[in-house]
């Protein structure tokens, strides 16, 4: 909301105090005489010369002196050399004197002697007074206004600590609505009744209708939590409070409890209006799972939480938002109705949901018009919006990079590839006996996934070396959303993974180290089938994994629960070791009867570096067409890949 400018003449400027010009003023004089009084004593001190009370004497006798000011603590004059007796040497002209003052009783007598004019001399007044007053209250003052300035900083940031962080977000910051948010049509159905309470509450309050004190955003990282929460209040039209869980917990105990009183305490103020509360999970974790006591004041702020939820009324006007990837941590007493009363799921979107949010991020930019957006979202499974987003603007960058006037497909498609498999690193060079290992490997991977009935189709196979570690990559396009995996599904995938070790082992007849991310993830899927989802044979219909909300606190085993026994333990991983060898014989029965098709294959991949879908099937049915030929020993290679190889799919 945008309020009202001001008139020159308004109260508020008139009640501004004003500063008096003697504030001013002060200081001024006060440098001014020190500046005289230096400069005074400085000019003195260059317009004398400084002797020894022994030259003094010794001048005095010769009766060169002719003039003497005596002070306290010093005597002053003039002193005309005379001729040396000799005339030898030049005469020294005539110049003024300063020297320190001794106990010498006999001088008053040898200057009357003498004959010389002297006299007595007081100090300067404002010497007097600067150094007997002026100094010191300067000092003692400067001394004073520099301790009450540190001292008011450090009050106003103990008084800072007890004050809520939240941001109040700005009317061009919250210009985000519905339509700037794609992907969680279901999630925006469930929050337009929130936007309907916040612009007609009195529809509901007739009616007696609670709307939810508490709304929770429940989702993977990157699905856009946050930008729902922006687009309910721009929708609106009320204030936006944005913090993150995160800002409540110090160091200090009783902090993060204060912040939490003055958040509410504010956004009763600017009612109607949404406080937005992101990573929740850092103060609202399940209590009593750490007997820590860093964890004490994170505890107090949670306990501070559920108080002040329970505090203000339903019909109030303040609706709490907030975010989270990990809703299983949460305490209880957080969920339950009441406090959050409703939990929005807003997840990874499908096929339309990721093809309308290509739509919105190509909005405004240079598309060429014969890109097809649905391609790219076919490409990309698993996506979240910000992954999407980053697709986007990859293509661009690259677009830029080529000085292209609009963005193409063959930007859309390098785009994705470089955000599954990481950037391309040319640089990195290969021996060739090492290129060739690597091909074999990829081109194992393309041979099993094109043979098994539930693998997702081959899209494009490379050996170009990518991100940190991916000397080669396969990279595979499935046709369709997959929810469920059935058995003969995830027997398949672990036989894709595997078969890159395969084929090294059946062309090359020796392995290397390039397999072991597919060892990994095999090894991760299979122990998943087996303690999670009874689908081995010995194993049973148990489920032999800890609970996700156990794992996710990181109290126990990654996948086994302590009450586990030792002789089941050993089954379960004699069960997974079975399952691995059974799959990757499998793969190495599947790729020695297409072994034609794999050298052949290989060698293409090894000219050209990259192949796509149908220059490879393409190959592989030229392979399998020609004639068997004489099989041929397994050729080793010499040199090992020593670095790790990813299959992106």
């Amino acid at each position: 909301m945008k309020l009202p400018s001001s008139p020159p003449n308004d109260t508020a400027q008139q009640r501004a105090p004003r500063v008096p010009p003697s504030r001013f003023l002060l200081p001024y004089l006060a440098l001014g005489l020190l500046f005289a009084w230096i400069w005074q004593e400085s000019f003195d001190r260059l317009a004398f010369e400084r002797i020894a009370y022994s030259d003094f004497k010794a001048a005095l006798a010769r009766g060169e002196v002719t003039e003497v000011k005596v002070a306290d603590v010093h005597v002053e004059g003039r002193i005309e050399p005379r001729p040396p007796a000799d005339g030898v040497g030049p005469v020294k002209p005539t110049y003024l004197f300063r020297t320190t003052r001794v106990d010498d009783p006999a001088l008053t007598a040898e200057l009357i002697a003498q004959g010389v004019a002297f006299a007595g001399v007081h100090p300067s007044f404002l010497s007097q007074f600067l150094l007997a007053w002026g100094l010191p209250l300067l000092l003692m003052a400067g001394l004073w206004f520099g301790l009450s300035r540190r001292l008011g900083a450090a009050g106003g940031a103990l008084a800072a600590f007890g004050r809520s962080r939240a941001k109040l977000a700005a009317d061009d910051a919250a210009d985000v609505r519905f339509a700037d948010v794609a992907g969680c049509d279901e999630a925006k159905q469930e929050l337009a009744e929130i936007v309907d309470y916040l612009r007609n509450p009195q529809r509901y309050r007739v009616l007696g209708a609670r709307i939810p004190r508490g709304v929770l955003l429940v989702g993977p990282p990157g699905t856009g939590k946050t930008l729902v929460a922006r687009a309910i209040a721009g929708e609106a039209g009320v204030p936006f409070f944005s913090i993150s869980g995160s800002d409540f917990v110090e160091m200090f105990a009783g902090i993060g409890a204060a912040r939490v009183r003055d958040l509410f305490a504010t956004a009763e103020q600017k009612s109607p209006c949404i406080v937005f509360i992101d990573e929740i999970d850092a103060i609202g974790r399940q209590r009593g799972g750490n007997v820590a006591f860093t964890h004490d004041e994170r505890e107090q702020t949670l306990n501070q939480l559920l108080v002040e939820m329970d505090g203000f009324e339903a019909n109030s006007g303040v609706i709490l938002l907030a975010a989270t990837n990990r809703p299983e941590i949460l305490d209880r007493a957080l969920l339950r109705p009441g406090r959050f009363d409703r939990q929005v799921l807003i997840d990874v979107p499908d096929l339309e949901g990721r093809l309308a949010i290509l739509l919105v991020h190509a909005r405004g930019k240079p598309i060429a018009r014969d890109t097809d957006l649905r391609a790219i979202a076919q490409a990309t499974p698993g996506f979240a919006g910000a992954d999407l987003a980053n697709v986007v603007n990859e293509a661009a960058l690259l677009a830029a990079r080529e000085r292209a006037p609009e963005i193409a497909q063959s930007h859309l498609d390098a785009a994705v590839e470089k955000v599954v498999a990481g950037p391309e690193r040319r640089s990195r060079r290969l021996s060739e006996p090492q290129r060739r290992r690597v091909a074999v490997h990829e081109v194992g991977h393309a041979l099993v996934a094109a043979s098994a009935a539930n693998a997702d189709p081959v899209h494009k196979i490379s050996i170009v070396p990518r991100g940190r570690g991916a000397l080669g990559w396969t990279l595979q396009r499935p046709a369709e959303e997959a929810w469920l995996l059935s058995r003969s599904a995830l027997r398949d995938r672990i036989r894709v993974l595997l078969g890159g070790r395969a084929a090294e082992e059946e062309m090359l007849g020796d392995v290397s180290t390039g397999a072991q991310d597919d060892l990994e993830r095999a090894t991760a899927l299979a122990r998943e089938m087996v303690t999670s989802w009874g689908m081995a044979s010995s194993a049973g219909l148990v489920h032999w994994a800890a609970p996700r909300a156990q794992r996710a606190l990181g109290a126990e085993s990654a996948l086994l629960p302590r009450e586990i026994s030792d002789a089941t333990a050993r089954e379960i991983d004699a069960e997974v070791r079975s399952l691995l060898e059974s799959v990757y014989g499998e793969a190495r029965e599947l790729l020695s009867r297409r072994r034609a098709a794999l050298e052949h294959v290989s060698a293409a991949l090894l000219e050209r570096e990259t192949l796509d879908a149908a220059h490879f099937h393409a190959l592989v049915r030229e392979a399998e067409a020609r004639p068997p030929a004489r099989p041929r020993p397994a050729l080793v290679a010499p040199d090992r890949v020593v670095s790790l190889e990813r299959s992106a799919s």
